[in-house]
This record gives C-alpha cells, sequence and structure tokens, in this order.
C-alpha cells in the first residue's frame, strides 16, 4: 500500500517554502528521494501546498525568516491534511523553537541543512503522517480535491457562484463569477427543482448534502455536488461520475468516503445465512470534541479516523467492507476465516488503538477512546437481529471498561451489565457501604519513598462483584447522582486521612473535583468546611479538575481553582492527554500540578513521535513552572524515560495499585 503523500510515481512529495534558498532546498530534496515542490513567496504557499499532494511541508525561517508571514498561513492548510511541518531555524534561534512549535510546526532542524540530517528530519515527519493517518491512501474524491485540477464552487454574499477554474472549463462558462440561475438553465428541467430544493433544505439546516445531476452536453455522465457550509455560505466539491460510478457515489458517506449505512444494510442483506461477524466501533465524547471545537474540526478528525481505520483493516482483512452507519460509529464486516473470533478480537483491538493513538490539530493534543462490539451471525439471524446483537455487545463493552471489546459468538448471549439495575442500586449503594476508598501511592522519579497518594473509588457491588471507577461514574451520571457520589468520595477520603498515624504526616493527599461539583452553588465553601471539620491539613491537599471537566466550563473552573489555591489548596489538572488537551489554556490557570494521563505516559516507550509528544507535554508544563505527575507508570523503561524528560512524580502498578488505609500504613512503615 502507497502513502497518501506518494505521488503516482510511489515518490513521496514535500513542499518546501524558502524565500532564499528554494532551489537548493529542492535539490537536496530530490537527491533524497523526494518529489519537491517549491515556493518562495509565501502569499499563495498555503494554496499550493492543499493542490498539491504533499502532506508535509518545509519552512525556511533561517537568516530571520518572519513566521507570522511563512509558518502561520500554512497550519490550518497541514491541519486539515493532517500533515507535519518541518521548520528550518539558525542555532542561535533554538529558544524560539517552543514559541514555534505552539504556532503550528511539528518538527525542526538547527543548524546546518546537510543530506543525513535533512533526511532524518523528513523521515522522522513522514512517520508522523503516518501515524496520525494522513498517510492512508485517500478516496479518488479526495485525491481530485488536494489536485489542481480540483471542482468546487462557493455561493458568495453577494449571491453569485464563484468557479473553480477547473469547473469552468468543464461547464464552458467563460467567467469565474455567474449567477446561480445561469448554472439552473443548463440543467434538463426535470431537474431542476430537485437542485433548487436541495439547496434550500441545505440553507435551513446547514447540514451537508449531496445532489447529482445530468447536463444535456454530458450525456451519460452526472455532475455530483458535495455540499456543505463554508464561512456561513454554502459551497460544493464537485465531480463527474458515469451512471456506474454515480450508483457507487449514493452508496459512500460524503463526510468519510467510507461505505454508508444503507450500503452496509444492503451488504448484510446480501450475507444472510453465511458465515459472517460485524464489528460496531463506536468513538467515546466527540460530542464534547465538535462542542470544543466545532464542527469542522469535528468532520476533519472524521475523516482521519476513517484513514486509520480503513488502513488497519486492509493491512489485517484486506477487501473487508468498512462503512460509517452513523456519527461516530463505524461497522467492518468479515468474511470467510477472517470471521472467527479469535482474528475478530485481534482486529478489535487494532483499531480501538489505532484510534487511540493521538491526533494533533494545532497545539491541541486530541486523544479520543473507542470500544468495540462483535457479534457473529446465527442461521436464523436477519439483518436487524444481527445489528442488535453487535450493539448489545458494544453497550457491554462500554460499560465493562478493560480493553473496550465485547463478543457474541453464535452460540453465546452477552454476560451484559444491566444499565437499569445499576442506576437502581446506586442509589442504595451509598448507605449499605458498598462504595469504598482506596488511595494510591505516587513517587518521586528519583526515590522509593511514598511523596503523596490519589483517592479513588470502588464500588463493591452484591450481585456483579467489584466494578470499577469508569461503571461507578458513568451510571452516576446517567441516573443524576454525581453530586451525593462525589461528596461521599470527598468525605470518606478526608476522614480516612485525617485519621493516619504520625508517620504519614509528610503525605500529600489528592482529591477529585468534578464538573458537577464545578457547577454547583456554594460548592468552594462547603468543600472548605468539610476540610476544615475532618481536621486534614489544608496544605497538604491537593484537589485535582479532569481535563474534561474543565473544558465543560473553563471561566468556572479558573474561578474556583483560583478561590481554592488561595486558601491554601494545591491545584492539579488530571487525565491531561484524555481528550481535548490545549496547551494554550494551561498558562491561564492556577495549577500546581499537571498530570499525564496513563494511555500518554505509556506511549512514552513508544515511538519516536511518541516520545516528542510526551516531552513537549513535559516541558511546556515545567515551563510554566507546574509539577508534572505521570499516571499508569507499568515498566522501568517508562519509569526511566519520563523521568530523563523532567517528570516529577510517577504512580502505577509499577509500585502499587489503590490500597486500603490499612495497606498503606504498612506500605509507609515498610519503606
Amino acid at each position: 500500500m502507497t502513502s497518501g503523500d506518494q505521488s503516482a510515481e510511489g515518490q513521496r512529495s514535500l513542499f518546501i517554502l524558502s524565500p532564499g534558498d528554494r532551489d537548493g532546498l529542492i535539490q537536496i530534496a530530490q537527491s533524497l528521494g523526494w518529489r519537491a515542490i517549491g515556493a518562495r513567496r509565501a502569499k499563495d504557499a498555503p494554496q499550493r501546498y492543499l493542490h498539491s499532494e504533499a502532506q508535509i511541508a518545509l519552512v525556511d525561517l533561517r537568516g530571520g525568516g518572519d513566521v507570522g508571514n511563512l509558518l502561520a498561513p500554512l497550519v490550518p492548510a497541514m491541519e486539515a491534511g493532517g500533515g507535519a511541518i518541518l521548520i528550518l531555524i539558525d542555532e542561535r534561534h533554538l529558544d524560539q523553537v517552543p514559541a514555534l512549535l505552539a504556532v503550528g510546526a511539528t518538527h525542526y532542524l538547527a543548524g546546518p541543512v546537510t543530506d543525513l540530517r535533512l533526511n532524518a528530519a523528513l523521515t522522522s515527519a513522514h512517520r508522523l503522517v503516518e501515524r496520525l493517518g494522513g498517510g492512508v491512501a485517500h478516496n479518488q474524491r479526495a485525491q481530485r480535491i488536494r489536485r489542481g485540477d480540483a471542482l468546487y464552487w462557493a455561493l458568495g454574499h453577494d449571491g453569485l457562484l464563484r468557479l473553480s477554474d477547473s469547473l469552468a472549463q468543464h461547464l464552458g462558462v467563460d467567467a469565474a463569477r455567474i449567477a446561480p440561475a445561469a448554472l439552473v438553465r443548463r440543467l434538463p428541467r426535470v431537474e431542476r427543482r430537485t437542485l433548487l430544493a436541495a439547496l434550500r433544505m441545505m440553507r435551513l439546516s446547514g447540514r451537508p448534502a449531496v445532489l447529482a445531476h445530468g447536463l444535456p452536453a454530458r450525456p451519460g455522465q452526472r455532475l455530483v455536488h458535495h455540499l456543505r457550509e463554508a464561512d456561513g455560505a454554502i459551497a460544493a466539491d464537485v465531480e463527474w461520475l458515469s451512471d456506474g460510478q454515480a450508483q457507487d457515489g449514493g452508496s459512500r458517506d460524503h463526510l468519510t468516503g467510507l461505505r454508508s449505512r444503507q450500503a452496509a444494510l444492503d451488504w448484510l442483506d446480501r450475507r444472510a445465512g453465511l458465515p459472517t461477524t460485524i464489528l460496531l466501533l463506536s468513538i467515546s465524547q466527540f460530542d464534547r470534541m465538535n462542542a470544543a471545537y466545532g464542527q469542522v474540526v469535528g468532520d476533519a478528525l472524521l475523516g482521519r479516523i476513517a484513514r486509520r481505520i480503513e488502513r488497519m483493516v486492509d493491512d489485517v482483512a484486506p477487501g473487508t467492507m468498512v462503512a460509517r452507519i452513523a456519527g461516530t460509529e463505524f461497522l467492518v464486516g468479515l468474511t470467510g476465516e477472517v470471521a472467527g473470533s479469535d482474528r475478530a478480537t485481534f482486529l478489535a483491538r487494532q483499531l480501538i488503538g489505532a484510534v487511540g493513538q493521538p491526533f494533533s490539530a494545532g497545539d491541541h493534543l486530541i486523544r479520543l477512546i473507542a470500544r468495540c462490539g462483535i457479534a457473529q451471525a446465527r442461521a436464523e439471524d436477519d439483518v436487524t437481529q444481527l445489528l442488535r446483537r453487535a450493539g448489545t455487545a458494544l453497550s457491554d463493552a462500554r460499560q465493562a471498561g478493560g480493553e473496550g471489546i465485547r463478543i457474541l459468538s453464535a452460540e453465546k448471549q452477552s454476560r451484559q451489565v444491566d444499565a437499569d439495575r445499576l442506576e437502581t442500586d446506586l442509589r442504595l449503594a451509598l448507605d449499605r457501604g458498598e462504595i469504598s476508598i482506596v488511595f494510591q501511592p505516587q513517587y518521586p522519579v528519583d526515590s522509593d519513598k511514598i511523596s503523596g497518594v490519589e483517592a479513588l473509588a470502588r464500588w463493591n457491588h452484591a450481585h456483579y462483584g467489584p466494578l470499577g471507577a469508569g461503571i461507578l461514574f458513568a451510571t452516576a451520571e446517567r441516573s443524576d447522582y454525581m453530586l451525593p457520589l462525589s461528596a461521599h468520595i470527598q468525605a470518606e477520603a478526608l476522614r480516612q486521612a485525617a485519621a493516619w498515624p504520625r508517620a504519614l504526616a509528610e503525605l500529600r493527599l489528592s482529591i477529585n473535583v468534578t464538573a458537577a461539583d464545578i457547577a454547583q452553588p456554594g460548592f468552594m465553601v462547603d468543600f472548605l468546611g468539610l476540610v476544615d471539620r475532618s481536621g486534614f491539613p489544608r496544605s497538604r491537599l491537593t484537589v485535582e479538575i479532569t481535563e474534561s471537566g474543565l473544558i465543560e466550563d473553563v471561566g468556572a473552573a479558573s474561578a474556583l481553582l483560583t478561590a481554592l489555591r488561595a486558601e491554601g489548596l494545591g491545584v492539579a489538572i488530571d487525565d491531561f492527554g484524555t481528550g481535548y488537551s490545549s496547551l494554550a489554556y494551561l498558562k491561564n490557570l492556577p495549577l500546581d500540578y499537571l498530570k499525564i494521563d496513563s494511555g500518554l505516559a505509556q506511549d512514552i516507550a513508544g515511538t519516536a513521535r511518541d516520545r516528542i509528544i510526551v516531552r513537549g507535554v513535559i516541558h511546556m508544563a515545567k515551563s510554566l513552572g507546574l509539577k508534572v505527575i505521570a499516571e499508569g507508570v507499568e515498566t522501568e523503561e517508562q519509569l526511566a524515560l519520563l523521568s530523563r524528560e523532567g517528570c516529577d512524580y510517577y504512580q502505577g502498578f509499577l509500585r502499587s495499585a489503590g490500597v486500603s488505609s490499612a495497606d498503606l500504613i504498612n506500605l509507609v512503615l515498610a519503606g
């Protein structure tokens, strides 16, 4: 399989912007096997980059190049395509690197540009493109839009249609701007009403749409318009299709290029009675990401997710049917020997891992969580029954935590936890004493002495047994019981910590504060009263707020954290890297600690790209004066790498899981 930034001849493509050394850099790049597209002027660089096949841009800032003029305009184009930006700088300007990375650069090369050094930097950038999904082969429509022969139009605020040069040429129109009526008059009379109705619906709903029509001068071919909203106006990407292609185009999801829901249903219907396994893959909390960054970023991210899924499926089971069947749900249909439970489960793990790798968007680091339900068809299953069984398995996977996969074989039923029962039982769990508190020790990276603990909750359910915090808090959110649960956890953790013996007098205690707590009027006064009544010193208490809780209302969270810090408490942002990580907003928050999410911390032992991401987070936090705590550390290798990058503390199974107060006391005394 060739990468998406490779030309038809198999060469990798590179876009070079260099006011002073364009030709020299092109010559070096070509000697290294790259197909180079060069520019000296920054004015038209973003458009040329988008119309090229390159997904790596090299920006030459040597000699004091203007960052705002040369680098910043390329960043949106790079983000749209999931690409990488390599900057060249003078060694004396190394202190500018953090600012350049914050603007949107992904790699830098300082000092002399030799063949060896440039090749290493470009190779690293290429790995990033592959990792982020941008290197996957695009569908035909995406390839056309990337090339200079793209067909598109936009409806301006002046009421005129602005046509691309290629589209105007195809339609035989002399002017690049025409009245919509002039285009409508070129359509067969029977199709004019359909076009106008689609445009009106698009105006009213704002939702993307697809319409197709013929032209008298092009018999046997149809013009397909992929309508979208851009800057408050209607625009469209356009393609010519033959009658056969148009039928296929209607079976495609317009946003991702994958098969549509209807195409998936038709495929399953044709497979009725035959050995078939389907995987339902769901992306969690995508609506929050959409709310944080907007629909444009969300739509682009869905396309990149689709590319990762396609690539992984093609590696494991070539020729497999892949479809987007709902907003953030994808279906993979397996047949033959790959439909066995072992192969299906293996593929599910690979897909979850691929989606879980970070997506970069400017100074944001977006990490997504996927869950997968697998169902093997039974002889009596029709399409509806098979999808229902896969949905049941997916629901089970969402609730159960762990690796996030559940499978329903042809013989077995799901061991699904009853969500309704959990909501009922949770209201009794506090009175029954089923919600317990454990404390996970935290250690300095260079010491075996416990420096602090984080209070965690566990649900010892009478019927299902021990349930993790994921199910506990998900149930609390669904049943509107988050506030009582959070208050119980905070009070019980403080009560137990206040009773610790003198040997634990130096330990810090970290307690979580939820988004629901922040939204509660008078929370700070009540919480400080709870702390003082417990007798636990304010000076040893750290309040942790999750990144997702912070995003819900940054203003309210910032005000609360500022007030709590003024009262002598430490403040930490928890699970950094799980969702919408923005290094930009950290500088405006009153923080003492940044806690790196376990998935991000564990990535440091992965590829060079993984280490670059973790290194960037740690260094940016340190530059803001924050102490860094890594969660979920499981191996000595991870610990050594985190220590080398400047991490201050860590917690995880490498040293200890969450323990009771009694076991914690024994750990401290034994140490």
